[in-house]
């Protein structure tokens, strides 16, 4: 296959696109992910090798990347994610460490994530197909509301949380305004309500730190109109379309080229929950009393245990009982009769 990057604008028709923005729109990766595939060799479109990302394709254009063909473009989707602490926000990561990729469920279609959170931070992850519309979802001037419920350690005053509405500057840093109610103070932690529209990495951590706190747990509750709620850790949930489109309202849906009439490609069986959450049957009870039993038994000894058995006494049945009685009658009146 020939290195060299095919010239001019494609011969498809009318309807041409930027290659990173419909490899995007194939919910293959992010525009950035794909710009940086292009310059390094794996797209090829109508045989020919791509280096530069600066290329418009047609609908009929046939565009391969890694050798395998381009999915068409898909309907536009997203779901909701519970992120566990302790998972990375990334598709690779150098350290080896487990990545939010790695923990969703098998039958999920491929899918990016809007924005990231920290390794330790739990909480709603956004997740979709889109790559145009986790780009839109992500900027500042979208002006969605990110909330988090946070526990830190510390004393605060309220007086002090209301001066962050006007934005602070930390270690060179300008942050925008931000929210923050104190809950509840448990001993020496007080728990916070943050909320903010920018989203800077380690934003909460370095602008509550620079007020004496440290924060010990951090958890986001709500992105934009979309709410945590009472999710499974882990679980995720995927939004209809028609309450997508509503919350996104016409002009994200215009700014992020939303699709909503393309076709389903990938249709998962069930996403609600990861198969290692799925509850095993409880055991009957009459196994679980065995078991209860064996471990007395394991503990106590059995050679302890056989003596108490051989001890106790069988139940008699009635019968036994009734001729037992009438056996002692007749012994008693023999004896009498003797006197």
């Amino acid at each position: 296959m020939k290195d060299n990057k095919p010239k001019g604008k494609s011969e498809s028709g009318d309807e041409q696109e930027r290659i990173a923005k419909r490899m995007a729109r194939a919910g293959l990766c992010s525009r950035r992910e794909a710009e940086k595939w292009i310059e390094a060799g794996r797209v090829t479109v109508n045989g020919e090798r791509l280096m530069t990302p600066a290329f418009t394709v047609g609908p009929k254009d046939e565009i391969m990347v890694d050798g395998k063909p381009l999915q068409g473009k898909e309907r536009t989707r997203l779901w909701l994610y519970h992120k566990p602490s302790g998972l990375v926000t990334t598709n690779r990561d150098p350290e080896g460490r487990r990545t939010v990729f790695d923990a969703l469920p098998a039958d999920l279609p491929r899918v990016i994530s809007v924005g990231r959170l920290d390794i330790n931070t739990e909480g709603l992850l956004l997740l979709t197909n889109d790559g145009g519309l986790a780009r839109v979802l992500e900027l500042p001037d979208t002006g969605w509301l990110r909330r988090y419920r946070v526990r830190a350690h510390g004393q605060v005053t309220q007086e002090a949380l209301d001066r962050l509405k006007e934005g602070i500057a930390v270690n060179g840093v300008l942050y925008g305004p931000i929210e923050a109610l104190i809950d509840r103070e448990q001993g020496s932690n007080t728990w916070l309500t943050v909320a903010f529209r920018e989203g800077k990495n380690r934003e909460i951590k370095e602008v509550l730190g620079s007020l004496g706190l440290e924060v010990t747990r951090l958890i986001r509750i709500s992105y934009g109109p979309f709410q945590l709620g009472d999710m499974p850790v882990g679980s995720v949930r995927e939004i209809r379309g028609r309450t997508l489109r509503d919350q996104l309202g016409e002009k994200l849906i215009a700014e992020s080229g939303a699709d909503f009439d393309a076709r389903i490609l990938y249709q998962a069986s069930s996403i609600a929950r990861k198969a290692s959450e799925v509850k095993k049957p409880k055991p009957k009870k009459r196994i679980a009393l065995g078991q209860a039993r064996q471990e007395v038994l394991d503990r106590l000894g059995t050679e302890e245990m056989n003596p108490q058995r051989s001890q106790r006494k069988k139940p008699t049945s009635k019968k036994a009982k009734s001729g037992s009685r009438t056996a002692n009658r007749k012994g008693n009146a023999r004896a009498d009769n003797r006197r």
